[in-house]
């Protein structure tokens, strides 16, 4: 059966991150699209330019909208936006309780431009991280989760699993940000259980607009059709690997250019 999937996330125009880059994802991974968008962005490769949020009650329409009448099998949730449209959210996701839900917490884009007031982190992590079965931060992402500073080495980085699993989710903490040859990703089913150190050579190439977009929707496509959630990740991680070796394969703009997410179909 061809899962559905739904990511909760914003517009980019460009078509490199965001709602965009999800439904390629799910695409490509034989998982039929859908989307409630949560934001609208004014942003290309170089830059977010800016940023209009969808109204909360408009937000859960959309969700309101899918779950009434499609059968959904997992959620990828990435930009928010604000606090009222992460309570929006976590009200609809308690109502529903998907199978599978996937938070990539999108707070800063890779430009540096926040994508998330920072008023509404607590909001993120109280009202939302308890709902969802997976979080999936980056190193920056995970500081700001927890107050902290950020992880400068692996050994940190198990540090800080605990703290984040604390709410119940599973974590893939993600380490690109250590720079090196390899990008390493530590991964936390429940707290007691051994932790999975889940490394990939790094891909040097500027085109990695939307890698995280990109690995969160992968994770969500797959899940439905693997046993469990870590042989989901291993598939997932694989792919995005796949999609950035071939991202020269394009000619998008002039700053970081998306990953090619239709490697294995467009010769």
């Amino acid at each position: 059966m061809i899962p559905n999937v739904l990511t909760i996330a914003g517009s980019d125009p460009s078509g490199g991150a965001g709602i965009q880059a999800d439904l390629k994802t799910f695409s490509a991974l034989g998982a039929y699209g859908m989307s409630a968008i949560t934001g609208l962005t004014a942003q290309n490769t170089i830059g977010v330019r800016s940023v209009f949020p969808i109204p909360a009650d408009f937000v859960a329409a959309q969700l309101d909208a899918v779950f009434d009448d499609v059968r959904v099998d997992a959620v990828k949730i990435g930009m928010l936006a604000d606090a009222s449209v992460v309570t929006a959210v976590a009200s609809v996701l308690a109502a529903r309780r998907p199978p599978f839900v996937v938070l990539d917490p999108v707070m800063v884009a890779k430009s540096g431009d926040r994508l998330l007031a920072a008023t509404a982190v607590s909001a993120l992590r109280n009202e939302l991280i308890p709902l969802v079965h997976l979080i999936t931060p980056n190193l920056p992402e995970a500081a700001d989760l927890l107050d902290v500073d950020e992880a400068a080495t692996e050994d940190e980085m198990l540090a800080q699993l605990g703290a984040l699993s604390a709410a119940g989710p599973d974590v893939l903490l993600k380490g690109g940000h250590l720079g090196g040859n390899e990008s390493p990703d530590l991964y936390l089913e429940a707290p007691g259980v051994a932790v999975q150190r889940l490394s990939a050579v790094r891909v040097e190439t500027k085109n990695d607009h939307g890698t995280g977009c990109t690995l969160s929707s992968a994770i969500a496509a797959l899940r439905p059709q693997r046993p469990d959630t870590l042989s989901a990740i291993r598939d997932a991680k694989a792919y995005l690997t796949d999609a950035l070796a071939a991202a020269s394969a394009l000619s998008v703009g002039s700053g970081h250019g998306p990953v090619h997410h239709f490697h294995q179909w467009w010769r």
